[in-house]
């Protein structure tokens, strides 16, 4: 009895051991990572976002590795060890998640999205994202397949499968469903540059700015703070519009209607000095023309430029103050009006009783008109 105390122990006690020496390890280098840090960002995430999962796996190994070795004999030694392993193989696959986030962080770092030209650091970003949630995906399941094939009877079933020509058709019909659709959908995304985050896009027939891209939804942030989160296949399968794919410069329309009598030219300098009283404008596009002429009216289109979306509507909104308050001020007569032609004045009561004429024509039987004329006649006997 005393010896069956002693052999449980005895790895146990070898084991914790172990792991305060692998923990020892483990803060040394952190401490050690940490020092680099100051001169490398490098070491600074590495210290930070694999120092957990670096303790797990030592002082998980350790263990293993010292109770494999020392207890022999005990009864508990392989159910110990297999539960070990299964959390070893778990650790591992959260180092590695860890160590891609470190790698990601540090490529976008190396790519400025702060800048006005920033349509390729755009595309690099979505694209190195999306790689790193597609590569922590396949790490999870490649570590879960593992984590199975510990146990011998899913090693069978495993082998069965993959072994079986009905497993091709069990693959294709995950394959059509909505899930995997939409991660297939934030795959082709991120590599066709058809969308990128920070783009500016309208989907339906909202106004807003690509927030994330994940592999089954994109958020999209609305102008008015909102978010609008839509799965990936919908920017396969609907048209949209991207107003910054290829640049982020745009042009913008105000539209006025004013009276034929304004000076179309004197206009046209005022807005080119409007725009250049504004640090909105790109310097790009000023251009005002007559784009419609009708019976009442002239409709004029400025166009104008601005380096960017935001920008743009504020540029918008700017020049249509601007040129309303000198419309106003400048040339009052060529606000809009209505023309109508004025005829002579008609009395009320007969406008609203359909009685249009001036005289009592009517009112008579006896004169004005031939009939009542010869009707007198025939009264008074002349002839």
């Amino acid at each position: 009895m005393q010896e069956t105390v002693i052999d449980t122990l005895a790895p146990l006690g070898l084991a914790l051991v172990s792991a305060l020496l692998g923990l020892l390890a483990v803060e040394l280098l952190h401490r050690a990572s940490q020092r680099l840090g100051r001169t490398s960002p490098i070491f600074t995430e590495l210290a930070n976002r694999a120092h957990r999962p670096v303790q797990f796996v030592v002082v998980l190994c350790s263990v293993y590795f010292s109770v494999r070795d020392v207890a022999d004999n005990a009864k508990w030694r392989d159910a110990f060890l297999h539960a070990d392993q299964l959390i070893i193989i778990a650790a591992v696959a959260w180092l590695t998640a860890a160590l891609l986030l470190v790698a990601e962080e540090t490529a976008l770092a190396r790519f400025r999205t702060d800048v006005p030209d920033n349509r390729t650091a755009r595309r690099l970003h979505t694209q190195i994202v999306m790689a790193r949630r597609v590569t922590v995906a396949i790490v999870a399941v490649i570590a879960g397949a593992v984590m199975l094939m510990t146990f011998p009877q899913a090693r069978i079933i495993g082998t069965s499968l993959l072994a079986s020509a009905g497993f091709a058709g069990i693959i294709a019909g995950l394959a059509a469903q909505s899930v995997l659709r939409n991660v297939f959908a934030g795959l082709q995304l991120a590599f066709s540059d058809a969308v990128r985050l920070g783009d500016v896009v309208i989907v339906e027939e909202e106004w807003g700015r690509v927030q994330e891209i994940t592999l089954s939804y994109v958020v999209v942030h609305v102008w008015d703070d909102r978010r609008l989160i839509l799965p990936t296949s919908y920017f396969t399968e609907k048209p949209f519009e991207n107003w910054t794919r290829t640049e982020a410069a745009l042009l913008g329309s105000v539209m006025f209607d004013v009276d034929w009598w304004l000076p179309v030219p004197e206009m046209r300098e005022e807005l080119r000095r409007a725009l250049e009283s504004t640090d909105l404008w790109d310097g790009r596009v000023s251009v005002l023309q007559v784009v419609e002429a009708t019976g009442s009216a002239m409709q004029l289109r400025a166009l104008v430029s601005a380096e960017d979306a935001p920008k743009l509507w504020d540029l918008r909104c700017f020049v249509r103050e601007h040129m309303v308050g000198w419309l106003r001020d400048a040339h009052p007569a060529a606000l809009p009006r209505l023309r109508a032609e004025m005829t002579a004045a008609v009395p009320l009561h007969a406008t609203l009783t359909g009685q249009t004429q001036t005289t009592d024509s009517d009112s008579r039987v006896f004169s004005h008109s031939v009939d009542g004329r010869a009707r007198a006649e025939a009264f008074t006997g002349r002839e």
